[in-house]
């Protein structure tokens, strides 16, 4: 019996025992049988959870790209790999088979090597969702280099902060980007990031929108000319399973963000495997993740998961809403997709527009709807059920996190019956415990409480760059010997799982994860600003927004709030980058605090939530006055 496509309930529940009962055998298994390794390994699993020291299939030999693009040449090369749909509906989509990929990506790595880049070397990538950001990637994996893909809407500055914390040796960018009816000047970014990165050596540019760019003499590149002079055979490097494979930047609720760091093996099996078995893959389907390859949605599904499969991905460069509210359905009729992956905040937003957008399109190709970034609310769950999905195509409401690498819990279709707005029940090798305020697990079902995972599996992430304490204590600290995700859960009756959000100071806006402390810290950069804190509150659209409570010096020059809260903003903009402004601005007299100093989050929460009716004890606080002037001025 293969373990690695379920194709029935009764095979879930079989399989899921052997996997939390012999854990090793049950990955080893699917590991050995399903991709390509140049040496096995001597261990399965070499994990202590207390210690956070994480490794799996020890000293085994591979590469990545081997299992993404070789192996597939014989039986799959004139197939499609990737389809790249640009913004612009008018221009022309490419379609570029396993052997265009592997005899782009081999230049692609020759291109690296001849700019100095070596195995285990940094590679920072700002690029727009175009073809060569994923031949980049590729690239990178083959020759051994580690890269760090940065989000291509973040600001110079959290570009200069990410690059400085990995030492990343060369950037790769472009002269643009489009993004629906806008060119973003991506090059401009970069030119600003680099004056505080001493690490940089080249910058090689990739041409997209043939700007007018700022060229530096010796140490900027076309990509262009030097793929022309590279080749196209590259042996690809061999790697230990435990290797670096990339470092993913995550924002976290108090410091700089973290680095993510992924390893080659662990990530190539449970990407692999779970891709087939959430989206049910089959070998002529076309698949479509609608994230952004700048967060681990796209490393993991648009990327990895499906060339691992041998499957044709669709790379979207553009926007739901250009040239209008109906592109989204355009894009599944012309390319007949068969399963469709995006966030709820993007079905939240094309709810909201009139059903003909949808209803002109031919998606009878759809089998397989998924949702991700944040828990789907059940008005947008069923308005995708019936709209887009005509009640015939199950919804996979997948959970996961950076940190996990892949989903973690989520329906298999046509297998899970499913409830809407519940991530249903965990993937084989996933064992989620809910833990109390007294940190014992709860063992009843109908409860609420911290989700933890308390078994490790093939794809978690090894550590943070450089600093495996901080590691240590934010996954592991809170519950020893168990990763905690730092999310709250419900769970009902029959044992499914529903997110119920984040108990630390990290807010969920647009399924992008923004953590509170960057954003104070940018604020508090203002001279005009004493203090701020920041919280989030339900949006339609969003999910959550976020509404900062400003105090504010004694400045005489600041009475105009209109433009204060334009300046404001502006500041996070350009330190974190514009997914990270304010919704709303309330100027406060002061914060509600304890006799300690925390400020009381909940408290403000419930303010901007518009919850009046009860706020707890605030007698441990140093004045507890402030909570009524803040509720009485309130937007």
């Amino acid at each position: 019996m293969s373990y690695y496509q379920i194709e029935s309930l009764e095979e879930y529940f079989k399989h899921y025992k052997k996997s939390i009962r012999e854990p090793r055998k049950f990955w080893g298994k699917i590991a050995e049988e399903n991709f390509t390794w140049y040496q096995s390994w001597e261990k399965v699993q070499d994990c202590n959870l207390v210690d956070a020291e994480i490794k799996w299939f020890t000293n085994a030999k591979v590469n990545i790209t081997k299992n993404c693009i070789d192996r597939h040449l014989s039986k799959r090369g004139n197939k499609n790999a990737i389809i790249f749909e640009p913004n612009n509906p008018d221009e022309p989509a490419q379609h570029i088979t396993y052997n265009d990929l592997y005899e782009r990506v081999c230049k692609m790595a020759n291109v690296l090597k001849s700019q100095g880049v070596k195995k285990g070397d940094r590679v920072c990538i700002y690029l727009p969702m175009i073809p060569e950001l994923a031949i980049t990637i590729l690239a990178c994996a083959r020759i051994g280099a580690i890269h760090s893909v940065v989000f291509a809407g973040f600001s110079a500055s959290a570009v200069a902060s990410r690059i400085n914390d990995c030492d990343a040796k060369i950037v790769i960018t472009s002269d643009g980007s489009y993004r629906g009816n806008k060119i973003l000047d991506l090059k401009a970014i970069v030119d600003e990031a680099l004056e505080t990165t001493p690490s940089i050596e080249k910058v090689l540019l990739v041409k997209r929108t043939h700007n007018t760019i700022n060229i530096v003499e010796g140490r900027d590149l076309w990509v262009d000319d030097l793929l022309s002079q590279a080749s196209a055979n590259n042996v690809a490097e061999v790697m230990d399973a435990e290797d670096p494979l990339f470092i993913l930047y995550t924002s976290g609720s108090t410091g700089k963000p973290k680095g993510m760091v992924h390893t080659i093996g662990g990530y190539m099996v449970y990407t692999g495997y779970t891709f087939k078995n959430i989206f049910n893959y089959q070998e002529n389907d076309i698949y479509w993740c609608t994230a952004d390859i700048g967060w681990i949605t796209g490393h993991s599904y648009i990327l990895y998961g499906p060339l691992l499969n041998g499957a044709t991905t669709i790379i979207f460069e553009g926007v739901p809403s250009y040239p209008d509210f109906s592109r989204f359905w355009q894009v599944i009729e012309k390319h007949k997709v068969t399963q469709f992956y995006t966030a709820p905040t993007a079905i939240r937003s094309l709810a909201k527009e009139n059903v003909e957008y949808v209803d002109k399109y031919d998606l009878s190709s759809l089998k397989v709807l998924g949702s991700v970034g944040e828990p789907i609310n059940e008005e947008a769950w069923h308005w995708y059920n019936n709209h887009v999905g005509k009640k015939r195509c199950p919804i996979v409401d997948t959970w996961w996190q950076t940190e996990t690498g892949g989903i973690l819990i989520s329906p298999l279709p046509f297998i899970t019956p499913t409830k809407p707005t519940y991530a249903t029940l965990p993937l084989p090798g996933i064992l989620p415990v809910l833990m109390d305020e007294k940190r014992n697990e709860i063992d009843e079902n109908q409860v609420v409480g911290s989700l933890c995972i308390k078994q490790p599996w093939p794809g978690m992430a090894r550590t943070i760059w450089g600093d495996h304490p901080r590691f240590k204590e934010t996954y592991f600290s809170a519950f020893p010997g168990k990763y905690f995700t730092g999310d709250g859960a419900l769970r009902d009756e029959v044992g499914y799982y529903r997110i119920t959000g984040r108990v630390d100071d990290v807010v969920i806006v647009s399924g992008h994860n923004l953590g509170t402390a960057p954003i104070e810290d940018a604020i508090n950069e203002h001279p005009a600003v004493a203090e701020s804190a920041i919280v989030g509150y339900p949006h339609d659209i969003k999910g959550n927004a976020l509404y900062g409570f400003v105090t504010l010096k004694e400045t005489g020059e600041y009475r105009d709030r209109n433009n204060l809260t334009k300046e404001i903003n502006e500041m996070i903009s350009t330190s974190i980058g514009p997914i990270a402004k304010l919704d709303k601005i309330q100027f406060v007299d002061g914060l509600p605090k304890t006799r300690s100093g925390k400020i009381m989050r909940r408290i403000l929460r419930k303010i901007a939530e518009g919850d009046f009716a009860n706020f707890g004890d605030t007698s441990t606080l140093l004045d507890p006055e402030i909570v009524e002037k803040i509720k009485n001025g309130k937007i």
